[in-house]
C-alpha cells in the first residue's frame, strides 16, 4: 500500500541510510544531465525554437517527487549560476548569473517551483491517474509561464513579454503536459502489470 503514494523513484531506492542517500545524489545529477540535453534539444514549431526543457522537468517531477524534484531543479540551477552551460542560451548568450538574471531568469525560477508543484502531486499518488496529473502539470505550467512572463515583462514591457515569452509557447507546452501526463501514469500501469 506504500507504493499507492510515494512517486516512481522510489521503487529503486534503499529503504535508508548511505545507500539511500548516494542513490539519491546520483539519481539527481542524472536528472541535471537530462535537463542540460532536453535544453539543448530544440524543436521548430512555429516560428520558435522550443526545448524539450519543460517536458523533462514535468518527467523529472513525477518520477522523482516533491524533495526530490525540487533538489534535482536546486542542483541544476546551481551547476548553472557556477558557469557550467546547462541552459538553453548557454554559452552563446552568455554564462552563469548574469545569464540567469536575463529575460529567462523568471522562467528557471518558474522550473523549480514546477517541479515542487508536480512533485507533490506525485507524492499523493496522482501520477497515476492521467486527468489528475495533467491538471496538476497544467497548473505548474501557468505558474512557470506567468513566473517567466512577470520577469520579462520587467525587462521589455508587458506587451512585449507576452508577445515573445508566452504566445509562442502556448501549444508546444500544452502538448508537452499532456505527453508527460500521459507517459508517467502508462508506466505505473506497466509496473502493475508486471
Amino acid at each position: 500500500m506504500a507504493i499507492a503514494t510515494t512517486p516512481l523513484v522510489s521503487l529503486a531506492l534503499p529503504e535508508k541510510g548511505v545507500a539511500r542517500l548516494a542513490t539519491q545524489l546520483f539519481l539527481a545529477i542524472v536528472g541535471t544531465l537530462v535537463l542540460t540535453l532536453s535544453a539543448k534539444t530544440r524543436v521548430l514549431l512555429g516560428p520558435v525554437d522550443i526545448s524539450m526543457q519543460t517536458l523533462a522537468v514535468f518527467l523529472i517531477a513525477a518520477a522523482f517527487g516533491m524533495r526530490l524534484g525540487i533538489a534535482t531543479l536546486l542542483l541544476y540551477m546551481a551547476e548553472g549560476a557556477m558557469g557550467l552551460p546547462v541552459f538553453q542560451g548557454t554559452p552563446e548568450k552568455g554564462i552563469g548569473i548574469a545569464y540567469m538574471l536575463g529575460s529567462t531568469g523568471g522562467y528557471l525560477a518558474g522550473f523549480v517551483v514546477m517541479a515542487a508543484i508536480v512533485g507533490w502531486a506525485a507524492d499523493r499518488g496522482w501520477d497515476r491517474h492521467p486527468i489528475k496529473l495533467f491538471n496538476a502539470m497544467l497548473v505548474a505550467e501557468i505558474v512557470m509561464m506567468a513566473m517567466g512572463f512577470a520577469w520579462l515583462a520587467l525587462l521589455i514591457g508587458p506587451e512585449k513579454s507576452w508577445q515573445f515569452g508566452v504566445l509562442p509557447f502556448i501549444v508546444g507546452d500544452l502538448i508537452k503536459v499532456g505527453l508527460a501526463a500521459s507517459l508517467v501514469p502508462a508506466v505505473w500501469s506497466l509496473l502493475k502489470r508486471a
